[in-house]
Order: structure tokens, then C-alpha cells, then sequence
């Protein structure tokens, strides 16, 4: 399912576009060489290799999910092709959500809070120094990290792995084929974490 592009294949990746900022998503997946489609149904889901949920408000996106019966597809897609979940989409990728508990997906084994930071430090930039695993395989260099009402991974999983912390706390994780970050990369002209996304499919 993947388009030609200068020669090769390019990798086709659902973006999530339901709710929430899924259009920089899509313009950074195409920076870092891939193919972004947007994927509202079902079937949409059926033409790619990757997906996409992005920020916004996890509660609306679930609601959205519902109504579109795109709970159980969605589901049954991460079970086998990878996902890339940013901050709601962390939350909905999470095995356990607080403050308060909702409905999750737990693809990844996370204990996720919402809006951890608190409502009077909603939005922050910071530049973040990703450990030597993901600095081998996405390139070397701090990351700017842009974190908006952000939740805070308090728990991660024997089978998870911590890419870059903020302040203690994860902030890029992944566990097999599938790769969360609390923060917004695609707000950002770094397409690192995207290519690292890429090369999961």
C-alpha cells in the first residue's frame, strides 16, 4: 500500500483526522519522506502502513472514535501495523489513564495523567536531550519540545522504552512498533521524530 515516490516506495501514514491538530502532522510526515493520508472511516484505515492519532482533547476524540465506529478497527489495526500516538494520542494508546479514568486502547503498557502539569502552566517549549538510543537512530542534537496541556506518563512497562525525559518524567517512549511522545514534534520543523515513526513501517 505504498506509493511510488523518485524511485522508491513511499510509506503510507494515516493521520488520525478527527479532531485536534492532525494537518501539521500530516505536512511534517511529508518532510521527513513520507506519504500522509487522512483517515476518517474504516476503510480509510485499510490504505495504510502507519497511523497517526494526534493531539487535541482525548474525551472528544473518543467520543468521535464511537460515533464513527472506528473503536474496534482502530484497534485491531494496532495490533498489527505500528502507531504514533502525540500527547491525546498518548493517552488513548495508554493501558491506564488518572484524573480521571476514561476509555483507552492499551497498546502501550502506560500509566498515563492528563493534564498532569496543571491548568495555570498549560503550554511550554523546552529543548530536550533524547538518550543515546534514539540520538543513534533519529541523529544527534537536543529536541525542542512543545508540550501544551501535556499529560505526564507517571508509569512505564517492562517492555517500554524511555527515549527522552522532561524534568524526570518520559516524554518519548516506545514499545515494539509503536512510538508515543507526550509533546507535539509536529509543531516543529525537526522532523526527526517522524522519521524515526518511518522507520517503524
Amino acid at each position: 500500500m505504498a506509493a511510488i515516490a523518485n524511485g522508491r516506495k513511499s510509506k503510507r501514514v494515516g493521520i488520525l483526522a478527527l479532531q485536534g491538530d492532525f494537518d501539521a502532522h500530516a505536512k511534517a510526515i511529508t518532510r521527513a519522506g513520507g506519504t500522509a493520508v487522512e483517515v476518517r472511516t474504516a476503510e480509510g484505515l485499510k490504505s495504510v502502513d502507519g497511523l497517526v492519532i494526534p493531539g487535541g482533547e482525548s474525551t472528544t476524540m473518543l467520543k468521535l472514535l464511537n460515533i464513527m465506529n472506528l473503536v474496534e478497527p482502530l484497534a485491531e489495526f494496532a495490533r498489527t501495523k505500528p502507531v504514533f500516538g502525540t500527547c491525546a494520542g498518548v493517552i488513548l494508546l495508554a493501558n491506564k489513564v488518572l484524573s480521571p479514568s476514561q476509555q483507552c486502547f492499551e497498546v502501550l503498557d502506560l500509566t498515563v495523567e492528563r493534564n498532569a502539569y496543571g491548568r495555570q502552566i498549560d503550554s511550554r517549549v523546552a529543548n530536550i536531550s533524547p538518550g543515546p538510543d534514539f540520538q543513534n537512530r533519529a541523529g544527534v542534537g537536543d529536541v525542542e519540545a512543545v508540550f501544551i496541556r501535556a499529560p505526564i506518563i507517571r508509569r512505564v512497562g517492562p517492555g517500554v522504552k524511555v527515549l527522552a525525559e522532561y524534568a524526570g518524567d518520559p516524554v518519548l517512549v516506545e514499545q515494539g512498533m509503536h512510538l508515543a511522545a507526550t509533546f507535539h514534534p509536529e509543531l516543529t520543523d525537526d522532523t526527526r521524530v517522524h522519521k524515526l515513526f518511518l522507520s517503524k513501517i
